[in-house]
């Protein structure tokens, strides 16, 4: 292998970026914005409009010229985006890095997303699918004949753009609605924790789910024969680990929506902020303005999705959440003993679906550079086989995954419509078609409607629960019939005057279903009732401020206990003394939530490693929404079994004995890594986020294509959202990866920004030039009027027919 001296590195260090930019200046990582610009397909010519964002505002004279349009603009920003999500979508993420993707594609072919997918383009309503087409036909036409526009990270990362088709576009869409229904997280958690300690003392820390405005516990789950769960090994089982670790979004979000009596200008304002792992760029949302004489629509979209469901036309706006309702279930199934091609409903024997996959595996000894893999994946009548073979019962076990959406496919997508509502009825009419994906759509209307629903479809479940795995023991469904559409949860016109949403338990002790057992604590929702129920109209500055509100209501609960309990030994009574004085602010220049999310974090492992190991321990504890508010009312309560240590026979372990044991371990790390004085330890040192490439994201070369570290306050349970991954702490992997405030009563502006920026592409002037404002709070706009978009225009394309 040869050497290169170091001066050698350092020169080519130096020089890459030059080179870089060099061909950025020379075209090579740009598109053309301007002049004139043949595209087939279209009726009409159309204009392209973009400001100094870069944002590209859409004229057309008619709705399929601007999905055309809207097509062809997303593909010159997003197209590598676009390929790099379409790749992992449909099981092929193999051919770009090779044979560390082939675990993965094996997953998502498994589940069968594009396999899905197929079914569900076959089946869409002719409108619908023509308005899908007209996008592709844009995307398509620029990947056919721009080739010299593609951007570099294509030829750096080796592979091509492919066209695309409908299927390709609802894989996607499917890939986004699995990332919002993490419902199996919880299930495979529950059997490790019932295989570990027993069913029954596994359910003491089972998810305790609270609706904050009628104090309800979430209901709890059935209970099972502990003979039927106990010996499967999900632990021991890599595949289904593996889903643990699939979570690719991280999603959750903020939404609410202030009515005319409580918003200053006399027209409701809708706030949302979705959060998502957003630090690679340029980040996973798309802004676009569409235009014609039918409607005016300003808003974000996902790429390879036609369609935009967050923003606002002339008479709406509209925000998402993710509600987190329930549609997955884990069933345990028994192979037929006497031939293990076939499996058992009770008494009958029934043959395994079998499909076959090819995986095409970069590999550059390979002829032509690519491998080739042939995968078999199994399906019994409830879903495909996810795990290896169980082997504790006297007849072999598997697990099979069965998914709502799959089963619920129709003609229409509904989330297509919402661009074109005139009113509140319209979003709730467009929603009630919209089954693929479980969100908290929260929206309003200039007549001074607001409103709240959970759409998507999930099944009404025999056994009453899904926070446990199934047993089938015969061939009668589970499933037993649909929640309807007009008994998900929603609320219109409420009287106090607001509603909203952050991710938490929204059905009430009353709600006749169970919906979820996976939902987020209840500290953001509980900030914002309370910034709500200030006095006084809200405008869209306060809203604005409150999206980056740091102020931490699970520490204003847990620290004074743990202050306490700090403050009573000399080895840790300086931390006392720090979290005694803390205001429970997540400010940058505090060293209070550095301690207390150290000590916490400390504290949490000791409680559970005891009883349940190190690797089921830490399994558990990296998934939040599993044990926090589970874990606080334990702190609250003081007394629970679970702070002894049974490794210990001779001791009595307490919660305060514990939370000075992890302030010694917190401190011993902190100092080791900050220096030995705790007020030094700055939260803005220790929690930061940083943002990367896509085909950079560590190693040489990362800081040069990416931004950052940067300082960041607030938390995971902060409106401000900025959760650290508990097992890698203290760097920000999830946040807000949209700021919007549009206020009906504002016909010029919204308010919005991204943390990255519209291009995709290296070096590109609007590829991380709105990361500044996202972090220091500075506001950004999305124009809405004719008179605001030409006032800050910096180039215009026309597009014109062939």
């Amino acid at each position: 292998m040869k050497v290169f001296p170091r001066w050698f590195l350092v020169a080519l260090f130096l020089l890459f970026p030059m080179a870089l930019s060099s061909c950025t200046h020379l075209g090579m990582n740009r598109y053309k914005a301007e002049g004139d610009e043949t595209l087939p397909g279209l009726k009409e010519p159309v204009t392209v409009v973009r400001d100094e964002k870069g944002m590209a505002y859409i004229y057309a004279q008619n709705e399929e010229d601007a999905m055309i349009a809207y097509g062809f603009t997303v593909a010159q920003d997003r197209l590598f985006q676009m390929e790099l999500t379409r790749l992992f979508a449909t099981g092929r993420i193999s051919e770009m890095i090779g044979e560390k993707g082939e675990a993965t594609d094996t997953r998502m072919r498994t589940i069968g997303f594009h396999r899905h997918a197929k079914r569900h383009a076959a089946i869409l309503e002719p409108g619908t699918k023509n308005l899908m087409q007209k996008y592709l036909d844009g995307v398509n036409f620029f990947i056919q004949s721009h080739s010299g526009e593609y951007p570099l990270e294509f030829k750096l990362a080796g592979i091509k753009p492919k066209p695309w088709d409908i299927a390709d576009s609802m894989a996607v869409f499917y890939l986004m609605s699995w990332d919002s229904a993490a419902n199996i997280q919880t299930e495979i958690i529950t059997q490790m924790l019932a295989e570990k300690v027993g069913l029954e003392k596994a359910r003491e820390i089972f998810p305790l789910n609270i609706h904050p405005e009628d104090e309800s516990a979430g209901k709890a789950s059935i209970p099972l024969p502990a003979s039927e769960l106990a010996a499967l090994g999900f632990a021991s089982d890599k595949k289904l680990l593996a889903f643990l670790e699939d979570r690719s979004l991280q999603m959750g979000s903020n939404n609410w929506v202030t009515g005319p009596r409580l918003s200053s200008g006399g027209k409701p304002i809708v706030s949302n902020d979705p959060h998502l792992d957003a630090r690679t760029l340029p980040g996973p949302w798309y802004p676009c303005g569409l235009i014609t004489p039918e409607f005016r629509w300003v808003g974000v979209g996902i790429p390879g999705i036609p369609a935009m469901v967050v923003g606002r036309n002339e008479h709406i706006a509209v925000g998402v959440t993710n509600a987190y309702g329930d549609a997955q279930d884990l069933y345990v199934e028994t192979i037929d003993p006497k031939n293990p091609g076939r499996y058992l409903e009770g008494e009958q024997s029934l043959l395994f679906e079998v499909i076959t996959e090819k995986l095409a595996i970069k590999d550059k000894n390979a002829a032509g550079g690519m491998g080739e893999k042939e995968i078999k994946i199994r399906l019994t009548r409830r879903g495909p086989v996810i795990s290896g073979v169980l082997s504790g019962f006297k007849t072999e076990r598997v697990v099979t995954l069965r998914w709502a959406p799959f089963e619920t496919m129709g003609p229409y997508i509904g989330a297509d419509r919402i661009m074109m509502a005139r009113s509140a009825e319209d979003i709730r009419q467009a929603l009630s078609r919209f089954d693929i994906m479980m969100l908290n759509f929260v929206f309003a209307d200039r007549d001074g409607n607001i409103g709240w629903i959970a759409s998507g479809k999930l099944p009404i479940r025999s056994q009453g629960d899904g926070t446990v795995p199934y047993v089938v023991k015969d061939g009668k469904d589970n499933w037993a019939s649909w929640i309807p559409f007009d008994k998900n949860p929603q609320l219109r016109n409420p009287p106090k005057g607001w509603l909203g949403t952050c991710n938490h338990y929204t059905v009430s002790r009353d709600y006749p279903f169970y919906y979820s057992s996976y939902v987020a604590p209840s500290y953001r929702y509980r900030r914002l009732i309370q910034l709500m129920e200030q006095p006084g109209r809200k405008s869209t500055e306060d809203h604005w401020q409150f999206q980056r509100d740091p102020m931490n209501l699970m520490a204003r609960e847990i620290s004074p206990i743990m202050a306490e309990a700090l403050l009573a030994s000399q080895d840790t009574k300086e931390l006392g003394e720090i979290l005694s004085q803390w205001d429970y602010l997540d400010l940058m220049d505090r060293a209070a939530p550095t301690i207390f999310q150290a000590v916490y974090r400390e504290f949490a492992l000791l409680v559970f490693q005891d009883e349940l190991g190190g690797d089921l321990a830490a399994a558990m504890l990296k998934v939040y929404y599993f044990w926090q508010e589970r874990l606080q009312r334990m702190v609250m309560e003081g007394n629970s079994p679970w702070f002894d240590n049974i490794l210990t026979k001779d001791n009595q372990e307490t919660r305060d004995y514990l939370f000075r044991q992890g302030a010694l371990k917190a401190k011993e790390k902190l100092s080791s890594i900050f220096g030995p004085d705790p007020r030094e330890w700055k939260w803005g040192k220790v929690h930061t986020l940083e943002f990367v490439s896509p085909i950079r994201r560590e190693g040489f070369g990362k800081g040069l294509l990416g931004k950052g570290p940067h300082p960041f306050q607030g938390s995971g349970e902060t409106l401000h959202r900025a959760t650290f991954a508990f097992l890698d702490p203290f760097k920000v992997v999830s946040s807000a990866s949209l700021r919007m405030v549009a206020d009906l009563n504002d016909d010029d502006k919204v308010l919005a920004v991204l943390p990255g920026g519209v291009a995709g592409r290296f070096f590109h002037p609007h590829a991380k030039d709105q990361i500044g404002a996202f972090l220091s709070g500075e506001k950004m706009h999305w124009w809405f009027s004719d008179k605001a978009i030409q006032e800050n225009k910096k180039t215009s394309l026309s597009l014109k027919p062939r």
